[in-house]
């Protein structure tokens, strides 16, 4: 069977790209991992530059593959660093005297025996659902699946037949709704 494809046009070897999945995969992983803390966030950047390099319509035309899949790499850890910014409330903290204290510490607060930190906790809780059920409703399910249950946003993507990237945008602004919502909590905090 012959191709109806013109000789002039470039092609995708997905053997080609297979190869080079094989050859570079664990040495990409591994360099991504050293720039960034958690796999999770490793394999979704890894992941990514897999993406991009299957979307190449002449890979011919790269001259070096291994420079450009650690270039198209560090630029990934860069925009992840860069989105991450404004992404999770567990990098909000309220800096006090003792140093800093996050919203997970807040909400895993041990207050059987004060009072105060009891009701602190409380109001905390009924803000934070309050605030949550303003979200839109993926963006709700997104934030709790991610940060209240701990599943992380690759599988959230993967469940949700979602694109990783949507999924990290609901999040995003999950979170900055959550943040402005619950900013006077924070001031509160007299310690």
């Amino acid at each position: 069977m012959t191709s109806d494809m013109p000789a002039s046009l470039p092609r995708k070897s997905s053997t080609g790209i297979s190869q080079t999945v094989m050859k570079y995969g664990v040495q990409l992983l591994n360099f991504i991992r050293g720039k960034v803390e958690v796999l999770e966030d490793a394999e979704d950047i890894v992941q990514d530059v897999w993406y991009q390099y299957s979307r190449l319509s002449n890979l011919d035309e790269i001259e070096n593959i291994s420079a450009w899949l650690y270039k198209v790499a560090s630029n990934k850890v860069t925009d992840k660093y860069r989105r991450k910014k404004n992404e999770s409330l567990e990098d909000y903290v309220y800096h006090n005297e003792d140093g800093e204290l996050y919203l997970r510490e807040i909400l895993l607060w041990d207050d059987r025996e004060d009072a105060e930190t009891a009701q602190f906790k409380k109001r905390f809780w009924i803000e934070l659902q309050k605030a949550l059920k303003e979200l839109p409703p993926l963006q709700q399910l997104v934030f709790i699946e991610n940060e209240i249950e701990g599943k992380t946003l690759k599988r959230i993507a993967s469940e949700q037949q979602e694109n990783i990237k949507t999924i990290i945008s609901r999040k995003a602004y999950a979170v900055k709704h959550l943040r402005k919502k619950l900013e006077p909590l924070y001031k509160e905090l007299n310690f």
